[in-house]
């Protein structure tokens, strides 16, 4: 037997030159937002994923696992700019709510950070399991991680607020597109909202 003929290891996909290495892992990321972006998350299938992506299905399971799991990956690429939340509270305390307001209202008018985002939450809206994917990595990766920079009674349940505050705008203008909300100049809607996240995050 020879090199070329050596048998290959079970519950491993058989490799190809462009199957391996991060560029497949980040190809199957991709491909994994454009489909629950599209298809929502109850319509989209690993091996939807995989033909997408351009890769054996047996790939995406190696490398990510369930479509939870899958879809766990696309939330956190999804979400990588809202994970510098922290860095933005880390400032100067009185002016916390501005900062944090003018921050959110970037990520979503920002046409390419806005467009994973809308689909993550499109996906949660609609299945239970994504919803509960999405809920627990916000409550772990992002809620957690402001409320570290709290220093303040009840930290998590104030990082709560202020989420549940700014997610509501963001339904409402970029998901529903709701009016005059939606067509509010962003200045304004900075000035109405600081103050109150002032108040959550800050007043004792």
């Amino acid at each position: 037997m020879t090199g070329d003929t050596a048998p290959r290891r079970r519950g491993r996909p058989a490799r190809k030159d462009t199957d391996t290495g991060p560029s497949a892992q980040q190809k199957i990321l991709d491909a994994a937002r454009a489909e629950f972006a599209e298809r929502g998350y109850d319509k989209t299938s690993i091996r939807g994923i995989a033909k997408s992506a351009g890769v054996d299905p047996a790939l995406v399971h190696h490398y990510f696992g369930t479509k939870d799991e899958v879809f766990a990956a696309a939330i956190e690429v999804s979400f990588e700019p809202a994970l510098d939340v922290p860095a933005v509270l880390s400032g100067d305390p009185d002016s916390i709510g501005e900062r944090l307001a003018r921050y959110f209202i970037a990520v979503w008018e920002n046409p390419v950070t806005r467009a994973p985002l809308l689909a993550v939450i499109r996906s949660a809206l609609t299945h239970d399991a994504a919803a509960n994917v999405l809920r627990t990595f916000v409550l772990r990766r992002l809620l957690g991680r402001i409320a570290e920079e709290l220093d303040v009674p009840n930290p998590t349940f104030r990082a709560e607020l202020a989420a549940s505050h700014m997610l509501g705008i963001a339904f409402l203008r970029y998901v529903i597109r709701a009016e005059p909300l939606a067509s509010a100049d962003t200045e304004e809607i900075i000035e109405m909202v600081a103050p109150t996240l002032q108040r959550y995050l800050t007043e004792a």
